[in-house]
């Protein structure tokens, strides 16, 4: 596929049937993307380079730091941790005893695994990082690299800076510096019978079926209840709704963890600048579907049942069939393309990159600012628009925003929530066998537990019963059996792509693996068994496709990192 048929940011914005509108915040405080004015050029030269302030950058820095390497960890924004600091800290672990190393050590720090405050978790990660003496560089934005002979050189950032390392780690939840290395990666859903996944592809039958899907009432897509010719409602997507084991482009959705709070001070959901409750008209259908209909604010599994979204104190995630999760708004983000349709055939990886880092930045500002808009204007709507049940918006209306936290961006999160983003491809891919212990690895790194786990990826229009009502695909939650290692071939590119780079987070793993991989426990793990790598790499003069395993292990076990199931 040429991945640069569709490019633009109008282009892309108008293909994907959305308008981007921008959120009432101050745009120099809640954004995505600050562009900088760039200084003198500077050459800073390390022995490791992490680009990324996610969990897993942190830990990959730090470790490196911590084994004599000079370190530096660029941040893309203000911040460092990612969605751990970012608003996640009901933190998805699935096994507790599978986290080991650095991770364990953070959350004994910090004295929980779950339910601690965001800017408790960036305050530690910033601590650690100081204690080991890796340097930090934020608001660093990636713009060209070096190659040469199959090595990265040097990375340029919009500041003007250049950084030379011996090793690079890309630790971005989108894998912007693997695309910018030339590395093979794959955006979107494998058919089934790619990797024999019966979570792969389109419209699992199994797991979410019957949850989250407006309790399977027959409700109209359509503007005026039954009438086609009076178009679609909002947030309904005008695609074909593809056949089951199929694979496409499709991006699960992302959403912001709002921190919310009950107590007194607590702050209203904004109004968002260019608010259109009408935005909102299918939900406002479905509300008043029928009486009998009970809205939990919470997750929930029974008949007649519905978040709409949740809402509690602290970390509150998606949560309903039409709720915080903004369902086909975020195709382009990975790699700022898209392309309609599916495909029985998996297509050839991609490599490159579609357009320039800042034409990509500024796409993803724009969708960014549209995923502010979406969601405080849902939460807005809840609150206060007359079509919601009096209970429902009185109980909406009982939380706010917590004034303790976000206070620089509005009491908004500053992170939105990547779900997923490129996925490399390289000579391990991590598949659905893996996760159910049916395929084992011989070089392990670190242990992931959690389930395979998938929001929705489109809200389509189907015909079921001889009716045509709207539905939503691509969500499933299936537990994994156990703990289960995640192989080092996974984090290294092919021999012949690169061999100065780690990817510990949009490591090699199809779409239904990735759903139980990207915990922000398990990129913290992968970063430092990452960061680990990267000096023994170092150390021996080998490219990191020549680690010697053997000794990998061994200097990660004295780091008390698990790498097997009940060690």
């Amino acid at each position: 596929m040429n991945i640069k048929r569709i490019a633009g940011i109008f282009a892309i914005v108008l293909f994907i049937g959305k308008v981007c509108l921008l959120a009432q915040a101050d745009p120099s405080k809640l954004c995505y993307y600050r562009q900088v004015e760039p200084g003198k050029p500077k050459l800073i030269e390390c022995d490791v380079a992490v680009y990324g302030g996610t969990p897993a950058g942190v830990t990959a820095a730090v470790q490196a730091a911590r084994e004599g390497k000079k370190a530096v960890l660029l941040s893309f924004n203000r911040h460092v941790g990612g969605m751990t600091s970012g608003g996640l800290t009901a933190t998805d672990v699935g096994d507790n005893k599978s986290i080991g190393g650095m991770a364990l050590e953070y959350y004994s720090r910090i004295g929980s695994i779950r339910d601690f405050r965001p800017s408790e978790a960036e305050s530690l990660f910033l601590r650690m990082l100081e204690e080991a003496g890796a340097s930090v560089f934020f608001e660093h934005c990636l713009e060209s690299i070096v190659i040469k002979e199959g090595r990265i050189i040097s990375i340029t950032m919009e500041t003007g800076e250049s950084f030379m390392a011996d090793v690079f780690i890309d630790a971005t939840y989108e894998g912007d510096l693997m695309a910018a290395a030339n590395v093979s990666y794959r955006v979107g859903r494998e058919p089934a019978g790619a990797y024999g996944e019966s979570l792969g592809g389109l419209w699992q039958k199994i797991s979410w079926k019957n949850v989250y899907q407006f309790c399977r009432m027959p409700l109209s897509p359509y503007v005026n209840t039954g009438d086609p010719e009076s178009g679609l409602l909002p947030e309904i997507a005008f695609e074909a709704p593809g056949k089951a084991g199929e694979g496409d482009f499709k991006v699960q959705a992302f959403n912001f963890r709002m921190f919310l709070s009950n107590r007194e001070g607590k702050i209203p959901f904004p109004k968002p600048y260019g608010y259109d409750s009408d935005r909102y008209a299918l939900l406002a259908r479905f509300l008043n579907a029928d009486p009998l209909i009970q809205w939990t604010l919470n997750y929930t599994t029974a008949p007649m049942t519905d978040g709409p979204v949740q809402v509690r104190n602290g970390d509150s995630n998606n949560a309903g069939s039409f709720s915080s999760d903004y369902v086909g708004g975020n195709y382009c983000w990975p790699d700022g393309t898209y392309e309609q349709g599916s495909f029985t055939e998996l297509p050839s990886p991609r490599r490159g990159l579609a357009m320039s880092f800042r034409e990509l930045y500024q796409l993803r500002e724009h969708i960014f600012q549209d995923h502010v808009n979406y969601q405080q204007g849902l939460m807005y709507f809840l609150a206060n628009d007359n079509r919601v049940p009096k209970t429902l918006r009185n109980r909406v209306n009982s939380y706010g925003l917590d004034p303790r936290e976000f206070q620089e961006t509005g009491y908004w999160p500053h992170q939105l929530y990547v779900r997923e983003g490129r996925r490399m491809v390289s000579e391990y891919v991590m598949t659905q066998a893996n996760c159910e212990s049916k395929r084992t690895v011989k070089d392990p790194i670190g242990l992931a537990s959690y389930g395979m786990d998938s929001h929705f990826c489109q809200r389509v229009v189907v015909k079921e019963e001889g009716i045509k009502t709207v539905r939503n695909e691509g969500g499933f939650g299936q537990a994994c059996p156990g703990p289960y290692p995640v192989s080092y071939r996974s984090i290294v590119p092919k021999r012949e792509e690169c061999a100065n780079l780690l990817v510990p987070v949009c490591l090699s793993a199809t779409h239904v693996a990735y759903g139980s991989i990207r915990m922000e426990p398990v990129f913290m793990i992968l970063g430092q068994s990452a960061g680990m790598a990267a000096c023994i790499a170092i150390d021996d003069n080998v490219s990191v496709q020549d680690v010697e395993y053997g000794k990998l292990k061994k200097r990660l076990r004295e780091s008390k990192q698990l790498l097997l199931p009940k060690e």
